[in-house]
């Protein structure tokens, strides 16, 4: 083992000195994390919450301020030697705050989910009502799942979307204003539709609700203005910054001009309590390293390079949505307005069956519930298809066909046998997999280029 004398004294150093370790210390550790990187450059991924990070967002997640304790808020530590992650912290909230137009940014929460529970816990008490979008009409669970902390220690109202696949505006209002929830939650998980935000801001109003927007999977388009933003409309927002924002697995709290307003039945703001909530009620300290990487990708949302990216992201998905048409496949909602492609599936393959199958012809998707869905959500009947890492990959019109064309050749090569397993020949399997790797290879990941 090497012997080192020097002290290091800046990031560089320390990145170069930790892959040099790494490799000559756990060289099994070291394969498999090549490996995967390998592994993203061979197959192509058709998965909607999925976008590669930037190399450099990557050196900031592994910077040294991981070292650093840091319960509470910039210049409202409970420890010292923070003076360096409060600059960090404030520039991230910073730029957050810009990207989204808002007023207030929380950057602690370590991801979506938990940016949802620290909102309800911070404006909810248990057993209270929230209506929000039932997972098998493309919800997130913690809208309200039975099987999530939403679910359990709240009472959680589902509404859904009309059989085309659109969100059923008239059964939210009829809910809303049967059950009167202290909290309206819209967003979607797999909706390939423009949220009308207005709408449920009105709704929320008549029957005194207060309104939570999670923007997850679209919060790039939102970002760049190419789907409306809730956060002036809304009383609060969330985000992932992973997914369309190309940032490290992580989540945001952001409020417009509702920020600094009372909580209604509250002494306090939404700004305050929101605060209260992520620390010292939910999460104890930050991931600071984390919160640099956010400020790194938050930056890079605003370049003109991250604009092209999104616009990429739409122009991909309308011409995957009008493939997958041409070869008789229902899109549900008859299309898509954002990155999401949603298709039932027939001929009896499952999504189940489907994803398996592309997957060991190096295509990721991911099986997803349709409307009239009957089958479990380990098995369903449909895809869930999105177009963000097609984007990072540049892939134009023709290419977009060719990925479909393909799909469709494997699909209609498999032999269901039930609804979780199937026949695919082993040489038409190796075929195809070659055919994506060639495909793969003449469109690099552009950020890994």
């Amino acid at each position: 083992m090497a012997v080192h004398t020097e002290p290091l004294m800046n990031q560089a150093d320390l990145l170069q000195r930790g892959l040099a370790d790494l490799w000559a210390q756990d060289a099994e550790l070291a394969g498999i994390l090549d490996a995967e990187v390998a592994r993203q450059h061979q197959v192509l991924s058709l998965v909607s919450s999925s976008c590669a990070v930037r190399p450099m967002t990557l050196a900031a997640s592994a910077s040294a301020l991981v070292n650093v304790t840091a319960e509470g808020l910039p210049g409202r530590r409970y420890g010292g030697g923070c003076e360096n992650v409060d600059l960090v912290e404030a520039l991230a909230i910073r730029r957050a705050r810009e990207l989204f137009d808002a007023q207030y940014a929380s950057v602690q929460s370590h991801s979506a989910s938990n940016a949802n529970y620290h909102v309800l816990t911070a404006l909810l008490e248990p057993g209270d009502t929230l209506l929000g979008m039932g997972v098998k009409y493309g919800g997130h669970h913690t809208h309200g799942s039975s099987t999530s902390f939403a679910g359990i220690y709240y009472k959680a109202i589902r509404y859904g979307t009309t059989s085309a696949g659109v969100i059923d505006y008239d059964q939210v209002r009829k809910l809303a204003l049967a059950h009167r929830p202290r909290i309206i939650m819209c967003g979607a998980t797999a909706y390939s539709r423009v949220i009308d935000f207005q709408r449920f801001r009105e709704i929320a109003d008549e029957a005194g609700a207060i309104l939570l927007a999670d923007i997850s999977h679209i919060a790039g388009l939102v970002a760049t203005g190419r789907h409306p933003s809730p956060i002036d409309v809304a009383h609060v927002t969330t985000t992932c910054t992973h997914k369309q924002l190309m940032g490290p697995r992580g989540g945001l709290i952001l409020s417009g001009q509702a920020a600094n307003t009372k909580v209604p039945g509250l002494r306090t703001t939404f700004s305050r309590a929101l605060d209260q909530a992520v620390y010292p009620r939910m999460q104890g300290a930050p991931a600071v390293n984390m919160i640099a990487a956010k400020a790194a990708a938050l930056a890079y949302a605003k370049s003109t390079e991250f604009d092209r990216s999104m616009g990429r992201i739409r122009s991909t998905a309308d011409e995957f949505a009008s493939a997958f048409q041409a070869h008789d496949y229902e899109v549900v909602g008859g299309g898509s307005e954002n990155h999401t492609v949603l298709i039932r599936l027939r001929g009896g393959i499952t999504g189940a069956i489907a994803e398996s199958a592309l997957e060991r012809c190096a295509i990721i998707v991911d099986k997803y519930r349709v409307p009239g869905e009957t089958r479990p959500s380990l098995i369903t009947s449909g895809l869930r298809i999105g177009t963000g890492s097609i984007a990072q990959r540049r892939i134009d019109p023709q290419g977009c066909r060719q990925i479909v064309d393909l799909i469709c050749r494997i699909l209609d090569s498999v032999r269901p046998i039930s609804e979780q397993d199937y026949l695919l020949e082993p040489a038409l399997r190796e075929q195809f997999r070659l055919q994506t790797e060639a495909f793969c290879t003449a469109h690099p990941i552009a950020e890994y280029v």
